[in-house]
């Protein structure tokens, strides 16, 4: 067998750790003051910029929108705080809310979770309590179909377990449905169901869990024009507010609702059309 020398042992020491596989790096909540969770495998990926509106324009949900800043500035401030449920109609904020908040306070990070990764929660969580950092855990548009399980585990995660939810988080999630499950969903639990007032309560107990129910309904023509008002002072568009209010009623009734999503596609529209652009 010929002799190696030390340079070849080493480049191909070199080329073993190339191909050897990394270790992977523990999740960390540092450098960013928001967060996406993904897994496989378990990451946190740091968001420097957070897409968010000013809380000023959210207009029409006055009375939800005090309850949830309160309820963040007692958690964010080392308080006690609850759950919350942001449920109701399409394109009226609720995302836009928790966002909006979390963007005027301090100290606090913000970490969406897709509802498909529900599962991972607890790992999550264990995360979360080596930390020192009070987090809001984000998770839009969260309900669940026929047959899904993934409720119970959502349901252990809120209640705490054993251990007990850390107190340096709490949940925050949005739904178009209150009980995060489809109506029939329920009422074929109840028709099927060898004790059905139990299976129905089972369902529901998910949203229980849930110190805050805010409920956000469609708006009247009234906050309909509000929100067109309030759009067009933030970004100083020079239209007459007229025409600007009878358009955005017509843009309105094209897409059968008034909601403040509705409102802002026609904010668009109408920038676009005059060569303003909002991102600036």
């Amino acid at each position: 067998m010929p002799d190696i020398d030390n340079d070849t042992l080493n480049r191909i020491a070199d080329a073993l750790d190339r191909l050897a596989p990394k270790a992977d790096i523990a999740p960390t909540l540092e450098g960013a003051d928001a967060f996406i969770w993904h897994i496989e495998p378990d990451r946190l990926i740091p968001i420097k910029s957070v897409n968010h509106v000013d809380l000023d324009l959210l207009k029409g949900i006055d009375h939800v929108r005090d309850i949830l800043i309160e309820n963040t500035k007692q958690f964010a401030n080392g308080y006690s705080a609850n759950n919350a449920l942001l449920w109701g109609a399409r394109g009226m904020g609720k995302s836009s809310l928790v966002k909006a908040i979390h963007a005027t306070t301090k100290n606090i990070a913000l970490i969406e979770i897709h509802r498909e990764d529900i599962p991972s929660l607890p790992r999550l969580l264990d995360i979360i309590r080596k930390s020192n950092r009070r987090c809001i855990l984000f998770c839009d548009d969260l309900s669940f179909d026929h047959d899904d399980g993934t409720y119970k585990s959502l349901k252990a995660v809120l209640e705490g377990g054993i251990e007990g939810r850390p107190k340096n988080v709490v949940f925050y999630a949005t739904s178009n449905r209150r009980h995060l499950m489809p109506r029939e969903m329920m009422e074929n639990e109840r028709s099927t169901a060898i004790n059905p007032s139990e299976a129905t309560e089972e369902k529901v107990s998910l949203s229980d869990r849930f110190g805050l129910w805010l409920g956000f309904h469609s708006c009247n023509q009234e906050e309909y024009l509000k929100m067109i008002d309030g759009y067009l002072d933030h970004y100083n568009i020079p239209a007459d507010r007229e025409t600007a209010r009878a358009e955005a009623l017509t843009w309105s009734r094209t897409r059968g609702a008034r909601s403040g999503r509705v409102a802002f596609q026609y904010m668009q529209d109408l920038a676009g059309r005059m060569d303003i652009n909002l991102n600036k």
